[in-house]
């Protein structure tokens, strides 16, 4: 997939977040990068070989003081990778939107606070809904 369109799909997905949390979301990159890096990997534990949809790195919104942001704290990031992504969907570009729209949903819960557990069973009460 071109890179321009799974940017679309990555904007489309944080468009589809309720308006009354992304009002909320406050100095996050957003990006997207082909893989994650060894260094993604290697501080999350992870083997070289672990396929990695979407990353935080930062201070969650939950955890962050009143003089947060005073100075030179750099944005928190989201990553999105593309290329495992892909991986995971093959050519399918249904299942690469579905894929993008969770992994963006999953990577903003991190931001608001939910741990990796936490988020894991939310995805899951939401599937079971469908």
């Amino acid at each position: 997939m071109e890179k321009k369109d799974f940017e679309q799909l990555v904007v489309e997905a944080f468009d589809n977040i309720p308006e009354k949390f992304r009002k909320e979301i406050k100095n996050v990159a957003l990006t997207i990068e082909d893989e994650p890096t060894a260094e993604d990997l290697a501080q999350r534990n992870l083997q070289p070989s672990s396929l990695l949809l979407g990353l935080y790195v930062g201070i969650p919104a939950t955890e962050r003081g009143a003089n947060y942001g005073i100075g030179a704290i750099g944005p928190d990031v989201i990553k999105i990778f593309q290329k495992s992504i892909e991986k995971v969907a093959g050519d399918d570009l249904e299942q690469i939107r579905e894929i993008v729209k969770e992994t963006v949903w999953h990577e903003y819960a991190h931001y608001f606070g939910m741990d990796e557990e936490e988020v894991r069973k939310w995805e899951n009460q939401k599937r079971e809904k469908k």
